[in-house]
């Protein structure tokens, strides 16, 4: 009866698991299928180590730890609705309720066996699920602030204070509120926020009951798209070059076939790596726990662990949507930042944040250290928007260029070797409405997060839209979102140069 429970809880990983994939229709699997056939190496596909209920009760404690010390939300909601993905609901009720330690900041979970996980708060580097019998973290945590002035004082983008002048008299107010009030039309959606910008200005906005416009709320694999940001900050400054083989350590040994993939492939979530993944077209919930969710809750040190695993296919010709891509991106990030003496904790503020005017993402770790943003991180709908704003207008900010010239198309084409396997959804760590799933122009491009978190970027129309919500509201939160979208294309203008569709 367990393994049923733990099949039909990986089942439902299969249709959430990327936030994105489950909105898209499925292509012809036995094509797809019969194509990875013919291109599998002769490799070895070693499943995760450890108990698969231990590795939920971890998901678990960190999931509630996050939501109770980060998010600020009673326990008892947190444990109902949200962060199923690696704490399945159905698994929840074998594991009993979370104890929460509120003085040492620590969630307790216990197994029927006796066995408990942990996780505690670090502050600045949230919340992390301790190894078995670890009562602290392998690593320093790193005091991580904001050098920028308080968001009262400071006009939006870089601030909070929003201009008291009218709508344009080319924005229809009268579609703007619809569109606002279907992406909270059902309350089974469990919308936490929305935010719309147009050419840059925060258009309209509403929060759910004890949101604000500054809780940060789980976003899961929209922490791909920050990833992405991050490398490419080290790709402008000339310290890596896209194209270039991925020069991780563990792929140096003479002969070794890893060795050829590049950095592009990482980010086109087509390295070939092996890796069981929810969202596999093959995926079997009766089998073994996860590679892809192991990265979350197996409490090791994950760039190693990503690292070491064995191609399954020749770099850059199978598209796959694998947790070893991101973490390795991560990787690579830590690797040049020691390299030349910066600390690594503190980057992604003070190299990115601060220049957006973001002030309450908190990007997670793994027990050593390592960012864990394949989906560990969290922002408020504001700060999501800002930094869809960056892709929106092709990388500058405020006359500054960040990302390099051509990042953005990059990131917002279509990945070569997804559509090779006839899924034209995929790009560089951005989804892509490549099959018109949404009712935006195919041009669009998204950051997507398991649970129904989006930030979708549509330059057609000058929008960014963030939309957030608690996980349980998965289904009916994204159909409520498609209704605000398309209504929001009528509430503002396309551009006249706009030739999408």
């Amino acid at each position: 009866m367990h393994r049923l429970r733990i099949a039909r809880s990986l089942a439902l990983l299969t249709l959430l698991a990327s936030g994105a994939a489950a909105a898209q229709p499925a292509p012809d699997r036995t094509a797809l299928l019969e194509r990875a056939r013919a291109l599998e190496l002769p490799t070895a596909d070693t499943p995760p180590p450890g108990d698969v209920l231990e590795h939920h009760a971890a998901g678990l404690a960190k999931v509630i730890a996050s939501a109770v010390f980060i998010t600020g939300l009673d326990p008892d909601f947190a444990l109902e609705h949200v962060g199923y993905f690696t704490a399945p609901y159905a698994e929840r009720a074998r594991l009993g309720r979370p104890a929460i330690d509120r003085e040492r900041r620590a969630v307790h979970v216990t197994l029927p066996n006796g066995v408990t996980r942990t996780a505690i708060h670090l502050g600045s580097q949230g919340c992390v699920a301790l190894p078995r019998g670890a009562t602290t973290v392998s690593f320093q945590p790193v005091a991580v602030t904001s050098r920028l002035p308080n968001p009262d004082t400071q006009p939006w983008p870089m601030g909070d204070v929003l201009p008291a002048v009218p709508l344009p008299a080319d924005v229809n107010p009268t579609k703007l509120k619809e569109a606002v009030d279907a992406a909270f039309a059902t309350a089974e959606g469990h919308t936490a926020a929305f935010v719309v910008t147009w050419r840059g200005r925060l258009l309209a906005e509403r929060y759910a009951s004890g949101i604000t416009a500054r809780t940060p709320l789980e976003s899961w694999s929209m922490g791909k798209s920050v990833t992405a940001t991050l490398l490419a900050l080290l790709l402008r400054d000339g310290t890596y070059a896209l194209h270039q083989p991925a020069p991780v350590p563990e792929w140096q040994a003479p002969g070794d076939p890893r060795a050829q993939i590049r950095i592009a492939d990482l980010l086109q979530m087509s390295s070939g790596l092996r890796l069981r993944a929810p969202t596999d077209p093959d995926f079997d919930p009766q089998g073994p726990y996860p590679g892809h969710l192991y990265l979350y809750t197996g409490c090791v040190d994950t760039f190693r662990y990503a690292a070491s695993r064995p191609l399954q296919w020749p770099p850059g010709k199978v598209g796959r949507y694998r947790n070893t891509d991101p973490v390795l991106a991560n990787y690579l990030i830590r690797l040049a930042l020691e390299k030349r003496g910066e600390d690594y904790l503190t980057f992604p503020q003070r190299a990115l944040f601060d220049r957006l005017g973001i002030r309450t993402m908190v990007l997670e770790t793994d027990c050593l250290g390592n960012f864990l943003t394949q989906g560990y991180e969290f922002a408020s709908a504001r700060d999501w928007a800002r930094l869809g704003n960056l892709y929106l207008q092709d990388g500058v900010w405020n006359g500054e260029r960040l990302l390099p010239e051509g990042f953005v198309k990059f990131a917002s084409t279509l990945a070569p070797a997804w559509v090779a396997d006839g899924r034209p959804i995929y790009g560089g760590f951005f989804w892509i409405n490549g099959d018109g799933a949404y009712p935006v122009p195919t041009d669009a491009y998204f950051m997507a997060g398991a649970g129904g978190q989006v930030t979708m970027i549509i330059p057609s129309h000058d929008l960014v839209v963030a939309r957030l919500g608690h996980y349980k509201g998965d289904g009916p939160g994204r159909a409520a979102l498609k209704r605000a979208l398309a209504l929001l294309l009528e509430a503002v203008p396309a551009r006249r140069d706009s030739a999408a569709r």
